[in-house]
């Protein structure tokens, strides 16, 4: 009896590091990046789109940093667990709007990480001023 329960105990024990990679990545959540900026998603309905809020911990702005409203998407994930997503936020202190693109990976101990990269574009007077700004 002690034998059996060895056995499964390192079986499960085998095999729990396959089944955290195979564990799909599920963007729903509060996320937090180095930085600390916080972004929280809601779950995907059916057409895999989401909402959420953004409140970024870096502007380059002296104005009061608000959190800001976010909408985007994610691709259908079928047998694939490390799925590609877009979302842009409105941000509610600046006149300006950011565009974000990554995608969403689960490592062998069941970490999900984004990485993403961005684009943001603030408001310029008059289209001779569109070259400054994108970012």
């Amino acid at each position: 009896m002690g034998t059996l329960s060895c056995c499964l105990l390192l079986a499960l024990a085998l095999l729990g590091p396959s089944a955290a990679a195979a564990r799909k990545c599920d963007l729903q959540g509060l996320w937090r990046n180095e930085l600390g900026s916080n972004m929280t998603l809601s779950a995907l309905d059916a057409a895999g789109t989401f909402s959420g809020s953004y409140h970024t911990a870096v502007a380059a702005t002296n104005k009061k940093i608000l959190v800001s409203p976010l909408q985007g998407a994610q691709q259908y994930l079928g047998a694939k667990g490390q799925p590609t997503f877009g979302f842009t936020v409105q941000w509610q202190f600046a006149d300006s709007t950011t565009a974000f693109v990554g995608q969403c990976f689960v490592d062998r101990h069941g970490k999900e990480t984004l990485e993403t990269v961005w684009l943001l574009r603030e408001g310029v007077p008059s289209r001779r001023d569109a070259w400054k700004a994108t970012r």
